[in-house]
């Protein structure tokens, strides 16, 4: 019994020693960690512009709302890294229509701010890239019913943006303006201007969204011309390349995406990947005829 006694204080003994190691030995892990971690101030710009027009960094609470979208933006590690890789891919589809509509490319980082150059839903009901609800899409253009989702459809619906903020350039005289609009609506830019008798964004007082919105924009331009400077370090093999494609003319209706895909040599994953814009696993061709992305083989 007392040998039973004695194995077990051994025991006892053995474990409490383990234990104690081991408190010692995350002790010293924890202590290594918290002394070698550092959260630090991110750079701000000592000067920034939006296409071409000024940031008054000197303007009351200017630099510190650039300074809170830039630590946001910054330290959201993830999904700013998955930003980045994703830029090469859709500005290579977005620069050149810019150019091609006059509009300053400064705005692609608009769409950055608006979806994360992904084909998102709000919860609003906006769609696609540049976040078109359904009446505003169908106003600058957009094909949206049953059928077919323009929205989803990055070339169309970066025109149909641009078409937008033309329009609004036009009325304000101004891309801070324009683009403030974007996310207020030129009727609600509009009211605050008369209202506050001022015609400068960042004199504007304006619902949280967006006062953050045109500073946000800013933030992500900066991470994304200087990602290095923000901690973010990419080779050329870490940004996403778009499938190469071919273009197919769909002159008659498609009954069946998936039997298409199949005799096209590709499949409906694919197929429905490269074109988001077609709602459902058929494809109605009536008054216009359709451009389908197919994988080049």
């Amino acid at each position: 019994m007392n040998k039973i006694k004695h194995i077990t204080l051994i025991g006892l003994v053995a474990i409490v020693i383990f234990i104690a190691n081991k408190y010692t030995e995350q002790q010293d892990q924890i202590k290594s960690l918290t002394s070698n971690y550092q959260i630090l101030p991110v750079p701000i710009p000592q000067s920034i512009d939006f296409a071409g027009e000024q940031v008054p960094l000197n303007k009351f609470q200017v630099k510190e709302r650039l300074d809170r979208e830039l630590l946001v933006n910054t330290y959201w590690q993830s999904n700013s890294m998955l930003i980045l890789k994703r830029t090469r891919r859709s500005f290579e589809v977005i620069e050149p229509i810019l150019a091609q509509y006059g509009i300053p490319l400064d705005f692609k980082y608009l769409a950055v701010a608006e979806s994360g150059l992904q084909n998102v839903t709000s919860s609003a009901g906006a769609k696609g890239v540049w976040q078109f609800m359904s009446s505003s899409g169908k106003a600058y253009g957009l094909e949206i019913n049953n059928n077919v989702d323009e929205r989803y459809h990055l070339e169309k619906s970066t025109v149909a943006a641009c078409l937008y903020i033309k329009e609004a350039y036009l009325k304000f005289g101004s891309w801070t303006l324009a683009a403030a609009s974007y996310n207020r609506g030129m009727n609600g830019i509009n009211n605050d201007i008369k209202k506050q008798l001022v015609s400068d964004y960042f004199d504007l007082h304006l619902n949280t969204e967006t006062s953050r919105y045109l500073l946000r924009i800013l933030a992500l331009k900066s991470i994304i011309e200087d990602p290095s400077n923000f901690g973010f370090i990419l080779e050329d093999k870490h940004f996403y390349n778009f499938q190469e494609t071919i273009d197919v003319i769909v002159d008659e209706s498609i009954p069946n995406i998936s039997e298409y895909s199949q005799s096209i040599g590709s499949n409906y994953h694919v197929i429905k990947s490269l074109n988001p814009w077609i709602k459902g696993n058929l494809l109605n061709v009536s008054a216009k005829s359709y451009k389908i992305k197919a994988p080049l083989k």
